[in-house]
């Protein structure tokens, strides 16, 4: 991997795009705002947050920084298209509550992964991003996307205009495939290596520390599962239901947070990065107090003995 030094914990933008409930600009810089003043240091965006919101909001805020004390990541393979159709229409079917007055169209061509950053770097109004992913390969085409876009992205990484390349995705065939290319310096893992599920550490995290590349742990609350003390069977995970294998392995570890006097949230935040390929931890908030409080969580004390009462009880893999 280059010597990019990647924060442990870093903020995840999707809010910043309106996901699921609007967001004035006001409160929008206010959690920024937050982050930044709680020692958050490394942002990660993409075009598919609110139609390139995330990114404007992004750049707006982290202008106003200094360039060399933050690492920035955003992602390719979506291109934003004018979308005539979608005049007075909102982008709901894709959870953001922006018009729809652009739309996503699948890219990840060297052309389109080339195009796509010098659009992400116009929308943030920076000359620069240091890692840059493609972006769930798996809902379009994964093969033809891991095996143009990732190369596009390495020789985007060996012209010196970006400093690291990888994948992000939930899927763990295309992480797998995508880090065995040989090509990648940081992946990211959404909602596949968390508290309440591992499917990573079978094959992805080994081939990992195989091939030298670090990891980002996100989506570690399963879309909400494990945000609150006691998961709620009706809550969000991802696209649907709760599969309950995945529920009642949270409801058995939840009970052991109460033993332990562990708050869930912190443990679920915390886990990721005991693995060893696993460098940082992207977490999102959609209000300052939110940003504030995983903070504090992240930091929280969790004694040894926890852990080694999951892995006694077959709650961990």
């Amino acid at each position: 991997m280059p010597d990019l030094l990647v924060p442990r914990l870093a903020y995840g933008a999707a809010n910043l795009g309106n996901l699921y409930r609007e967001l004035s600009d006001e409160e929008a810089w206010a959690i920024l705002d937050a982050a930044w003043e709680h020692g958050v240091r490394f942002y990660d965006t993409a075009p598919h947050y609110g139609l390139g919101l995330s990114e404007r909001r992004l750049g707006a805020f982290l202008r106003t920084k200094p360039r060399d004390e933050y690492v920035l990541s955003t992602k390719v393979g979506r291109l934003l298209v004018p979308n005539p159709a979608g005049e007075g229409a909102l982008d709901t079917d894709n959870d953001f509550v922006v018009p729809a007055t652009v739309r996503r169209e699948w890219d990840a061509s060297a052309a389109g992964v080339r195009r796509s950053l010098d659009e992400s770097l116009e929308r943030l109004g920076l000359d620069h991003v240091d890692v840059l992913y493609l972006h769930d390969p798996e809902r379009n085409d994964p093969e033809s996307g891991i095996s143009e876009g990732i190369p596009a992205l390495a020789a985007l990484r060996d012209e010196g205009l970006v400093g690291a390349v990888g994948i992000g995705s939930m899927d763990v065939a295309a992480l797998l495939a995508a880090v065995r290319t040989g090509l990648t310096d940081l992946i990211m893992i959404a909602g596949r290596y968390t508290l309440a599920e591992q499917p990573a550490a079978e094959e992805v995290l080994p081939a990992c520390l195989e091939h030298g590349v670090g990891v980002v742990a996100a989506s570690v609350f399963n879309s909400g599962l494990l945000a609150r003390a006691v998961p709620d069977r009706d809550g969000r995970y991802e696209y649907g239901a709760v599969p309950p294998e995945v529920f009642d392995r949270a409801v058995d570890i939840a009970e052991i947070c109460r033993r332990f006097e562990v708050e869930l949230p912190a443990a679920a935040l915390q886990f990721p990065l005991r693995h060893p390929a696993v460098r940082t931890v992207a977490v999102g908030a959609s209000r300052p107090e939110q940003m504030i409080q995983n903070v504090e969580r992240f930091e929280a004390p969790i004694p040894e003995t926890f852990w080694t009462e999951l892995r006694t009880r077959g709650l961990l893999g």
